[in-house]
């Protein structure tokens, strides 16, 4: 039987993986991201290709230890107003970036590959564009109050698949995308390669 590694220690990223029927397991890789981003980011690149750069970086790191294995890395980058966010430091932070994010539009790219012995073998990357509403101050107590430091784990301080919905009036894209992940695009792969059957 081919073995599948998810080179993650995303929990969202996981239950995708398990929701979807995939038996896998979960090894997180040992890099340094901002140590492959500052490079990248001082050349000014798009922020698909920095997505794209961290989920290799991560799946071949994690093959070099588990020869023979199939090992998806994955990524996730927000784009807003020309820049790259990271995930806030604390709540006050996080307060303010969803202020900042009020009545505007920013960009997730979700970037994904697998790699075999080394190599990339396939890749793909999605993206969604998330238009927020106009949020009030009493709403945003209100909701970092019911969040606390679970929205800590989320570059964007909200989770779509729980109370961070109601930040939203639109959004354009796959909802997988907005969790980190170009699933179904993953799972025509692994069709492919007969890890799923066709």
């Amino acid at each position: 039987m081919t073995r599948l590694i998810l080179a993650s220690g995303s929990k969202i990223r996981a239950t995708l993986l398990e929701n979807a029927g995939l038996i896998f397991d979960r090894i997180p890789a040992n890099v340094d991201e901002r140590q492959i981003e500052e490079p990248l980011l001082s050349t000014g690149v798009d922020p698909e290709v920095i997505a794209a750069k961290l989920s290799i970086a991560k799946a071949k790191e994690v093959s070099a230890r588990n020869h023979g294995a199939y090992v998806v890395g994955a990524d996730q980058i927000l784009a807003f107003e020309g820049k790259r966010l990271v995930k806030p430091e604390d709540l006050n932070a996080a307060r303010e970036q969803l202020m900042s994010f009020s009545g505007k539009s920013h960009a997730l790219h979700s970037a994904a590959c697998v790699v075999k012995d080394g190599e990339v073998v396939w890749e793909g990357i999605s993206t969604a564009i998330l238009n927020v509403r106009e949020l009030s101050e009493d709403f945003l107590d209100w909701y970092i109050e019911r969040t606390g430091s679970e929205i800590l784990s989320s570059v964007g301080a909200y989770q779509l698949e729980a109370e961070g919905v109601q930040l939203f009036d639109k959004i354009e894209g796959d909802y997988f995308t907005v969790l980190g992940l170009p699933l179904l695009s993953l799972l025509s792969f692994l069709r492919e390669i007969e890890v799923l059957k066709k």
